[in-house]
């Protein structure tokens, strides 16, 4: 089932439970995705690569801004974005804690022979690429600078 299916799904089943805050958070989804689907250039499908991105990116505002909510005072709208992020974590797959991408990251610099933070771009890439909706790129990004600074 596609991650479009899936938010279909859900989306009636927020409706008939009245559930206001998750049918919000579901439509966004899903406006997103159709917006994604029809973008000039784009093909009608999306790849479930793809799909990742834009869950990523999604989850990735909402963070920011209930941070900025926070910040000026707005307990009440940094609540609604917490919320929306809470339910689009649902269908993100399970973040790659900090040793793991240490783990794949030593992988890369043995793979590419990177010796000095020259080579930070060529880890970089392929690192995002393999890491792809397992992990935040600034975390895969710290955790390379730290080893390429070490090696």
């Amino acid at each position: 089932m596609s991650l479009k299916e899936r938010i279909d799904t859900d989306i009636k089943k927020a409706m008939l439970a009245k559930n206001k805050e998750e049918l919000l958070a579901l439509r966004s989804i899903k406006s997103a995705i159709l917006l994604a689907e029809t973008e000039k250039g784009g093909s009608h499908d999306l790849t479930e690569e793809a799909e990742m991105k834009l869950l990523m990116k999604a989850s990735k505002q909402r963070k920011e801004s209930a941070g900025l909510y926070t910040g000026e005072g707005r307990q009440d709208l940094a609540e609604k974005e917490l919320a929306e992020l809470q339910v689009i974590s649902r269908y993100l797959p399970e973040m790659m804690d900090e040793e793991g991408i240490t783990k794949v990251a030593m992988e890369i610099i043995e793979e590419l022979g990177a010796s000095a933070m020259s080579d930070m771009g060529k880890v970089m890439g392929v690192a995002t690429k393999r890491l792809a909706g397992q992990a935040d790129g600034k975390q895969i990004s710290g955790v390379v600078r730290k080893l390429l600074t070490k090696v």
